[in-house]
C-alpha cells in the first residue's frame, strides 16, 4: 500500500513545473537573455521583457496578448489569473506548482512571440535558389 502511495507522490512531483524548466524553455528561444528587473528576475528578447519572476519564485508573469490571455484563462482557470500592471491587464500570473509543462511551454513561446521583433518571430521563408528550394533535375541530352 505505501509503495503505491509513494509512486503516486512521485508522479505528482514530476507534474509540478519548476522555475528551472521555465528558465530552460525561455533561454532556448532566439536572442533571449535573463536580467534583473527591480527585485524580480526577467527574460527578455532584444531588451523587451516577456516574462518576470517574483522573488518567491512560485509564480511567473507572462506578457501575452489579450487573445492568448483569454484562451489560457478559459482553459486553466486554476493555474492562471489576470496580471494587473498599473491598473491595466498586461498578461498572466501563472502558478508553477499547478501548471503542466506543455501549457507553460506554449505560453512561454507565445509571450516571446508577443515581444520579439516581427522579423525574428516570423517563420523563415526559403530564399529563391537556396538549398531549401527543390531543384528540377537536368534534362537528359539526346
Amino acid at each position: 500500500m505505501f509503495q503505491s502511495v509513494g509512486v503516486y507522490a512521485t508522479a505528482l512531483q514530476e507534474a509540478v513545473m519548476k522555475l528551472a524548466q521555465v528558465r530552460k524553455l525561455a533561454l532556448a528561444l532566439p536572442e533571449v537573455t535573463q536580467a534583473p528587473h527591480h527585485h524580480f528576475s526577467s527574460f527578455r528578447v532584444r531588451g523587451k521583457i516577456f516574462i518576470t519572476v517574483p522573488p518567491e519564485e512560485t509564480y511567473i508573469h507572462l506578457f501575452v496578448d489579450e487573445m492568448v490571455r483569454e484562451r489560457a484563462l478559459a482553459l486553466e482557470p486554476d493555474v492562471v489569473e489576470k496580471l494587473f500592471w498599473g491598473g491595466k491587464v498586461l498578461g498572466l500570473r501563472l502558478t508553477l506548482a499547478k501548471a503542466k509543462s506543455a501549457f507553460v511551454q506554449q505560453l512561454v513561446s507565445q509571450a516571446w512571440a508577443n515581444k520579439a521583433p516581427k522579423s525574428l518571430a516570423a517563420p523563415k521563408k526559403p530564399r529563391s535558389g537556396s538549398a531549401a528550394t527543390p531543384r528540377r533535375p537536368p534534362r537528359p541530352r539526346c
